[in-house]
């Protein structure tokens, strides 16, 4: 309803122009938009961006900025509640628009605007959006008292930002965008998930990577590790355990996909038991004491109901190594402890204090829709008007197991009628090596937008995807095809193993190790 009395609004806010006339850049201050007001807008010359002090980013940002080519920059607040505070940026390029809108996320409770994200889309002739979800600071404590600000940050912000974004962009140009998509990860990838969720007719297509969702669980699962790793300080691992198991299970399983190249390419296909790794002689580094096997083993086998011992979160791959001071460090990170102060709103909440059994029931009846996309039947109306949602997941992410990644997609397949009818509208992509959202020693970089334009427009669904690794000079030293799931990337015996040519998708071997479930 808002974009069309939006995009309705122009025809009176610039009296005489036709829908097809442009709108100088200066001038979009003057446009009148529902519970908005802008700013700011001003052009920014080629290389001239410099991002506002405090701003997220290293020097690699810098070239960035410089190669940037002239935008309209657009600063505006809106105000869908009587709390709400929501701030936004739009980016036009001057010159050059592919006629389409790129909506980038967040992370965590992080209020930044990734600017380095804006320039990149700007760079490559998109339109592009940001918002700092309605709140200043990266902490959860915004939320305590204000309910209305808890809902902007859970979803209505990025919704928001992204009507408002379609109405600027029609009147800049003087035609509205062709498509609007949405390339985000982590906590983007969760924003993506509930916009697609609740408002399907936001996006046509939504890239959507490690997305931290349902946050309500994922982040009770943070705790549930950081506690079983204490719970007897003799089972404590430390970051040099975890490495140790690492390079255990790929001594083990690296080679069983037809190469050794320092990659689990299927980690569920390895047959690995922890017990291999038990201490003979005193405890080392290089080896697990028995306290040890039975913490890690717990974390591996994922959070349960202590009395049903129903699976509540899926584990994590054999081989994985979860962050040693965020997931399984003394202390949890801090901002699974905000998801439940914010949620149950207690700034005194004590996660020693939380219930497996019945506090996950009570933050799903509280998260669900709020900050949890968590109802994959909801994704039938973005199907239903073509739609699709190219969702990739790192096997080696530290923060977000990769088995919440593969949750997701089967429970979104099964929800809406077999693979038969949602292999056109939804895909996942498993990368072998890849971190949180990136970097790790496999090949992890690839162009999401590409993929995701080519298949909303041009009907073409990617059955291989092709991603590289980059050497620290920042040189190409391998590519490798990421396959959609559950096939996998198996070398084809010819060739060099760094050549992605020389690999082919095809059917997994696939075994689950014992406890390693990722739902029931």
């Amino acid at each position: 309803m808002r974009v069309f009395l939006s995009l309705a609004l122009l025809t009176f806010t610039f009296a005489g122009a036709s829908r097809a006339a442009e709108t100088a850049c200066e001038d979009l201050t003057k446009l009148k938009l529902p519970h908005a007001v802008i700013r700011e807008a001003r052009v920014v010359e080629k290389g001239q961006f410099a991002p506002p002090p405090g701003a997220l980013g290293g020097p690699e940002t810098v070239a960035t900025y410089k190669a940037l080519p002239s935008f309209c920059r657009v600063l505006a607040t809106l105000r869908p509640s009587p709390d709400s505070d929501i701030k936004i940026e739009v980016w036009l390029p001057t010159d050059g628009w592919n006629g389409r809108l790129e909506g980038v996320g967040n992370g965590a409770f992080m209020s930044s605007i990734f600017y380095w994200n804006l320039a990149e889309a700007v760079s490559q002739g998109y339109a592009a959006a940001a918002t700092n979800t309605g709140h200043e600071g990266n902490s959860g404590e915004f939320a305590f008292g204000h309910p209305e600000k808890l809902i902007d940050w859970g979803y209505r912000a990025v919704h928001e930002m992204t009507v408002d974004a379609k109405a600027i962009i029609a009147a800049r140009y003087g035609n509205p965008a062709s498509h609007a998509y949405w390339n985000s990860c982590s906590t983007g990838g969760r924003e993506g998930l509930m916009e697609a969720e609740n408002y399907p007719n936001d996006f046509d297509g939504l890239a959507v990577g490690d997305a931290a969702n349902p946050m309500t669980r994922n982040q009770a699962s943070t705790l549930y590790s950081t506690l079983a790793v204490n719970k007897d300080p003799a089972g404590f691992l430390s970051a040099a355990k975890w490495k140790a198991y690492r390079s255990a299970v790929l001594a083990k399983c690296d080679a069983e996909d037809g190469v050794k190249d320092g990659l689990l390419s299927d980690p569920m296909a390895c047959k690995f038991d922890p017990k291999a790794m038990e201490c003979k002689s005193g405890d080392r580094e290089d080896c697990l004491t028995a306290p040890q096997i039975a913490a890690l083993n717990t974390v591996l086998a994922g959070m349960r109901n202590s009395r049903s011992g129903k699976q509540l979160h899926p584990g994590w791959p054999v081989g994985a190594n979860p962050n040693p001071t965020m997931v399984v460090g003394h202390e949890p990170e801090q901002v699974a402890i905000d998801t439940f102060r914010a949620l149950f709103q207690n700034p005194q909440w004590d996660y020693h204090t939380f219930d497996f059994d019945k506090d996950i029931a009570l933050s799903d009846k509280l998260g669900n829709r709020l900050m949890n996309a968590a109802d994959e039947s909801r994704l039938k109306t973005l199907f239903g008007r073509g739609g699709k949602i190219l969702l990739y997941h790192g096997w080696s992410d530290p923060n977000i197991s990769a088995l919440l990644g593969i949750k997701y997609y089967e429970d979104a397949v099964a929800a809406n009628g077999g693979t038969s009818k949602t292999y056109s509208s939804i895909r996942l992509f498993m990368v072998p090596g890849m971190g949180h959202c990136g970097g790790g020693d496999g090949p992890n970089t690839f162009d999401k937008m590409q993929v995701i334009t080519k298949w909303v427009e041009e009907g073409k669904a990617p059955d291989r995807i092709i991603a590289v690794h980059s050497d620290s000079n920042g040189a190409v030293d391998r590519s490798r095809p990421l396959c959609p799931y559950p096939q996998v990337a198996k070398y084809l015996g010819k060739g060099s193993i760094n050549e992605a040519s020389n690999f082919a998708c095809m059917a997994p071997h696939r075994y689950r190790p014992p406890g390693v479930k990722i739902h029931e």
